[in-house]
């Protein structure tokens, strides 16, 4: 008899009506074992599976929901080799050579996903057409300039563009000048997800979605990760679950959990841009987030929609409020697009970190996770897969890119979470301010 299965219900979003279908997996039935049991079935513990399985490993991977279904499969799908606030060369000098090694990860990691989709055949809306950070201000071209200059100081082809050039590329005087990336882009980021579950599962992994792992330890020389229908026993052990790390089981990892906040991250979509505007506002099609704290941030999706969201304060009639934050952003920008209408408004959590700074952890022996995207995960997620791969299969530890820290939970975690949201206020001030040159 065909179990039946009762599928995952996605938030309402542009990308859960375009992203090809996935027939959910079934759950987790009984114990089986695998040389590497991964639990979290978005862009990291995908991207882990995909490299697992093509080096020829047996992989068992668990999904609480279904693939893609957290931040994987609902962030703006801009794809950003940089981190929000971690600057290459505070990097290498916090972690040393393992700090080196990650800024040049963070470097190459747009690179990395587009490639992997290229080589898998991912139907994924991708397209690298560069990401492009403009300034908001004249100051900020100075900012901009001190991170091309360090990007450059470590191969990667950073570009500043003058005031003219940002008129051209955006079709708008609203910005000053900024930073290119010609490596950067965009992807329908469950069509994404799904993309890589299929590659993973052609090479042989086992995904077993709503299937949420309840406790995992370590037993003799391998791993048991224990779920409400099952187990997997295996050499080795990926947590992958990022801001969801507390939301779905809280007791899974919860001195983790207490490391990062999750902050809710508003995105939505416009309807379709006429051709006409479409051949003024953003011709080259790149992605787009500013300098600023307070967001702004928009790239067409592949029906010519412009994908963009935003953050208000106070809880109140929220995605109404933003919806009409983010409008007035691109009318103010784009005077003739006027003030669009948002088809579809939804939200995820991503996870924030006190510095903005990823946390990698070592679990034990062939244990790994890493916490803490700071809405900079889509890219960076591929990598660190790739990464924590190489980590279980033998790379010696000088030779990767993960600078491993100790877990450190936030104090007064659960007061933290209910102030975060009014840490807008003091980006907003921040934001009126000229940095010191």
């Amino acid at each position: 008899m065909t179990e039946t299965i009762t599928p995952a219900v996605f938030p309402r979003s542009i990308w859960a009506e375009t992203a090809p279908p996935r027939p959910q997996s079934p759950p987790l039935k009984g114990a089986v074992t695998a040389d590497t049991v991964i639990v979290g079935g978005g862009l990291t513990g995908l991207s882990a599976a995909l490299h697992l399985t093509r080096s020829g490993q047996k992989v068992a991977l668990l999904e609480a929901m279904a693939v893609g279904w957290g931040a994987s499969g609902r962030n703006n799908g801009q794809v950003i080799p940089t981190m929000t606030a971690a600057e290459p060369d505070v990097i290498a000098k916090r972690y040393g050579e393992a700090g080196e090694r990650f800024a040049r990860l963070i470097g190459n990691s747009a690179s990395v996903l587009f490639d992997l989709v290229r080589e898998e055949d991912m139907q994924a809306e991708a397209e690298q057409t560069g990401w492009f950070q403009p300034a908001h201000s004249p100051g900020r071209v100075r900012l901009s300039k001190r991170r091309v200059d360090a990007w450059n100081r470590f191969g990667f082809p950073a570009r500043l563009l003058e005031r003219d050039e940002t008129q051209a590329v955006l079709g708008s005087d609203f910005w000053y000048g900024g930073m290119l990336n010609p490596t950067g882009g965009h992807v329908n980021p469950l069509a994404l997800a799904r993309g890589f579950a299929k590659a993973a599962e052609k090479h042989g992994a086992t995904i077993f979605e709503a299937s949420p792992a309840t406790g995992w330890q370590r037993s003799g020389n391998g791993w048991v990760v224990t779920t409400a229908t099952g187990s997997v026993t295996a050499r080795n052990f990926l947590l992958c679950t990022n801001a969801y790390t507390g939301e779905i089981v809280p007791s899974l990892a919860s001195r983790l959990a207490r490391s990062i906040v999750p902050v809710l991250s508003w995105q939505m979509s416009t309807p379709p841009v006429s051709d006409n505007l479409r051949a003024t506002i953003l011709p080259g099609r790149q992605a787009v987030s500013d300098t600023r704290g307070d967001l702004r941030f928009f790239r067409y999706d592949a029906r010519n929609r412009l994908i963009t969201g935003g953050v208000v304060l106070g809880s109140h009639d929220v995605s109404r409020r933003v919806a009409q934050k983010a409008a007035a952003n691109l009318a103010e920008a784009f005077p003739a697009l006027g003030t669009p209408e948002m088809t579809h408004v939804w939200s995820g959590y991503i996870g924030m970190t006190w510095d903005r700074f990823p946390r990698v952890h070592n679990l034990g022996p062939d244990g790994w996770a890493w916490i803490g995207c700071n809405g900079r995960g889509v890219a960076l997620a591929v990598s660190l897969g790739r990464e924590m791969a190489r980590a279980v299969s033998g790379a010696a530890i000088s030779t990767l890119a993960l600078p491993v820290s100790e877990p450190a939970p936030l104090p007064f975690h659960r007061i933290a979470r209910r102030i975060a949201p009014t840490y807008l206020a003091w980006l907003r001030r921040q934001d009126r301010m000229e940095p010191k040159p």
